[in-house]
């Protein structure tokens, strides 16, 4: 796997697959990335409309996308001034999915657990 010089993280100089599999995550680790995602399963929207719905700053809602984006969560169309994000692949709704699925047996333990703060 080739990372180029412009990856926003390093990765170890060999990195073994949990490695990577770890940083995925990552990119699942912020509340707003996660509306982001749940916002997009509707349907393509306009940053200005994601803007609006997660009710964060642009710039921060921008630097969320470009997360998302990066790692294959999401992919960006241009129409003249206005960029459109949808979700890229469907198998990440299917991962938020299985994750409400769990969370709904586990959601006290996880709301209490402090080594993940």
């Amino acid at each position: 796997m080739a990372v180029t010089s412009e990856a926003p993280f390093r990765l170890p100089e060999q990195p073994v697959e949990t490695d990577i599999l770890a940083k995925y995550f990552r990119g699942l680790g912020d509340p707003t990335r996660v509306r982001i995602l749940e916002l997009l399963a509707g349907g393509e929207r306009s940053v200005s409309e994601i803007v609006d719905a997660v009710a964060a700053p642009q710039p921060k809602v921008s630097n969320h996308l470009a997360c998302l984006r990066w790692c294959g969560f999401v992919e960006g169309r241009r129409e003249h001034r206005t960029v459109y994000y949808r979700v890229a692949d469907q198998r990440v709704l299917e991962m938020l999915a299985l994750a409400r699925g769990l969370l709904t047996d586990n959601a006290d333990h996880i709301a209490a657990c402090r080594r993940i703060d």
